[in-house]
């Protein structure tokens, strides 16, 4: 791992500066408002911005809608965007389907999907979960059937997290159901203002906003299959990868742990808790003067620090894992008042502390649940056979585990 620092040119110094002008003026006291009242992540006026000036896809040169961003600018304005909060959700959605659309979409819808997410209007959620099929997404049971030149869409997906604020779901459908599951599935891009369709919204345990979508008899043409029939999995597979941390950037310049934006949230917290231990009380004495503060502060921030260089699919577990104990920690430090929500008189530091700890639960479960992950290290990382084969399986009842 290589710890050493860029230098940067004249050049990546003034994007920096653009990029920290721009979250001064875009990601405000009123967008936190919102983002608390809706629980979105996604806010339509920042998201336009954005792409006003290219940076939806900032990579893409600027005559597809991009801003021709190299690698380190782009990781600029990634780090500098998401040091103030920028709500991503949707904006991350998004990225992850584009490369699959790119590739597997019909001419008959490709360049108006990309050209639409590269000016901000065209948004698009993750059509995976069911209600009754976890982590287990290729056992999909939400079925589209042939239907002349198109097809109808009946089931439902719930976690469909930014569903009423996109243009698009990226949905796995079963196409075979007399198939092997990975065989039988097929993967579809499927406008959201189809006839059909109902959008209904859930609160989490920490206000966030995610969706149930129920599809009823929904009909769409051919020209939002992507990829070939009955080969959904393959095509599904690299937006996968990439929310799993599976892989590299080629730069070297990526967060070492895969989702470390759900882990900000305890990097918020501590720089809230370090203010809170430095401000004097009535009698002038500060938290941060008794050592065992500072030490319990430090502990949580040397996890914190260690979640976020532990690399790939393990850094998504020790992601998980430190913002749910140090969420506990820092609340527990911080006593009473911390427990109180933002907007409560009394509150301390607008009340991060019990956001924090009612948020941390959640990262065990977004982007695949931490078993899940546990699962990737095992295979992918340590090169062990799957659990599901048969000689395992007697493995495991022969050993009584």
């Amino acid at each position: 791992m290589d710890f050493s620092t860029i230098e940067l040119d004249e050049e990546h110094l003034a994007l920096r500066d653009q990029v920290r002008a721009f979250a001064a003026e875009y990601i405000t006291e009123e967008e936190f408002e919102h983002e608390h009242r809706t629980g979105d992540g996604f806010n339509e006026r920042v998201h336009l911005a954005m792409a006003e000036r290219g940076w939806i896809v900032p990579r893409w040169p600027v005559e597809r809608g991009g801003a021709g961003l190299d690698a380190l600018g782009a990781r600029i304005l990634d780090v500098e965007l998401g040091r103030p909060g920028l709500p991503w959700i949707t904006l991350d959605t998004t990225r992850l389907v584009l490369a699959a659309v790119e590739r597997y979409a019909s001419d008959a819808i490709r360049e108006d999907v990309l050209a639409g997410v590269a000016a901000g209007r065209v948004r698009m959620c993750l059509g995976y979960t069911e209600p009754d099929g976890g982590s287990d997404i290729a056992s999909a049971k939400t079925r589209a059937t042939r239907d002349g030149d198109g097809w109808v869409i009946n089931g439902s997906k719930i976690f469909t997290t930014g569903a009423h604020n996109c243009q698009y779901t990226f949905l796995i459908a079963r196409t075979d159901p007399d198939a092997p599951k990975h065989k039988g599935i097929t993967m579809f891009l499927v406008p959201l203002d189809t006839p059909g369709i109902e959008i209904q919204g859930i609160r989490t345990f920490c206000g966030e906003r995610t969706n149930i979508v129920y599809f009823d008899d929904v009909r769409i043409s051919d020209d939002y299959r992507l990829g070939e029939v009955n080969a959904g999995w393959g095509v599904l597979h690299g937006p996968l990868d990439v929310e799993h941390g599976i892989g590299g950037d080629g730069a070297g310049l990526a967060d070492q742990s895969a989702t470390v934006r759900r882990v900000r949230q305890l990097h918020r917290a501590l720089d809230a808790a370090a203010r809170w231990a430095t401000t004097p009380g009535s009698d002038g004495s500060r938290p941060a003067d008794d050592p065992a503060v500072r030490e319990r502060i430090g502990a949580v921030a040397v996890q914190l620090e260690a979640a976020l260089h532990t690399p790939g699919a393990a850094g998504r577990v020790k992601c998980s894992d430190a913002i749910v104990a140090g969420g506990a920690e820092l609340l527990d430090l911080v006593g009473p008042a911390g427990l109180l929500s933002g907007g409560t008189p009394g509150a301390v530091e607008g009340g991060v502390f019990d956001y924090t700890h009612r948020y941390s639960p959640g990262t065990a479960t977004y982007g695949g649940t931490v078993e899940v992950f546990r699962n990737i290290i095992a295979q992918h990382d340590l090169g062990l056979p799957r659990a599901d084969l048969p000689g395992n399986k007697a493995f495991i009842a022969r050993s009584g585990s």
